[in-house]
């Protein structure tokens, strides 16, 4: 059984549900996971207890936030010594051809920016939630979406994430140690 350190950088709270839910099914198959948000974590990280690492953000705007890439900075050689993968959060993913890593511009924008380039890198499809959101993010999100066909009403609760690909990316984590 592998231990998984899954960190993870969320806005809205739905980076953290995916993150939670690749812990809860590691867990469930009996390897050893622990799940941390990077701008709230308990302790100092003890990076010799784990075998694998998957760090996920979301993107907003079209970009990461910058306590992502300030983490990565403090943490690359650590993120580097393990085997480890990297999931990107996006709502351009609602659209498959976008779940692909070489079709997908904020993944190829991380990659491009990251000092930390990840063995495995995942795109999953995120949320559209304007109830939720402030006022100017759903205003500025819904006219993004009027340029790429995707949805407006101001109602919309939307979640495109598919949860089996979720599972099936968290199957697929402890497989990177036979890289």
């Amino acid at each position: 059984m592998a231990s998984v350190l899954v960190l993870y950088f969320t806005r809205g709270g739905h980076t953290a549900k995916i993150a939670n839910a690749i812990s809860t099914r590691l867990s469930s198959q009996g390897h050893h996971c622990d799940c941390f948000n990077i701008n709230a974590l308990p302790q100092e990280i003890r990076w010799a207890d784990y075998d694998v690492v998957c760090f996920g953000a979301c993107v907003l705007y079209g970009t990461y936030d910058k306590s992502v890439f300030k983490f990565i900075e403090q943490h690359q050689a650590q993120l580097a010594s393990l085997a480890n993968s990297f999931f990107c959060v996006n709502v351009v993913a609602r659209k498959p051809e976008k779940r692909i890593p070489e079709n997908n511009k904020y993944l190829q924008k991380f990659l491009t920016l990251s000092p930390w380039h990840p063995q495995d890198v995942k795109i999953i499809a995120g949320k559209v939630d304007y109830p939720s959101w402030p006022w100017l993010d759903s205003i500025a999100i819904r006219f993004i979406m009027k340029m790429t066909d995707g949805p407006t009403d101001p109602k919309a609760v939307i979640d495109y994430t598919d949860w089996q690909d979720v599972d099936t990316y968290a199957d697929h984590l402890p497989t990177l140690l036979n890289r």
